[in-house]
């Protein structure tokens, strides 16, 4: 069996750093937004309607596209908030 590929980034870099992915499908561009897939990996995702033109004829097309960054699913998922304790006594 293969070895598994680990990712090199983190859940946090990937929310603040990640960008919309370009792309050109018959000529239309596409900037496809950064998603976190209810799996747990992390990628991009698109899902539109496209008109492509067969023989003179306009048909419309389904895009559904995910990419996803290989081994990202098992990256530790974040830690809830700790619970903000109650100040401490002062008294004297």
């Amino acid at each position: 069996m293969a070895k598994k590929t680990s990712c090199p980034i983190t859940r946090a870099q990937f929310r603040t750093g990640a960008q919309p992915v370009r792309i050109v499908i018959n000529g239309q561009q596409y900037d496809v937004p950064a998603k976190e897939f209810s799996t747990g990996s992390l990628g991009w995702y698109l899902n539109e309607k496209i008109r492509i033109e067969i023989d003179g004829v306009q048909v419309v097309a389904q895009i559904g596209m995910n990419l996803t960054i290989v081994g990202s699913k098992e990256l530790p998922m974040d830690q809830a908030p700790a619970a903000e304790s109650a100040p401490a006594s002062t008294e004297d």
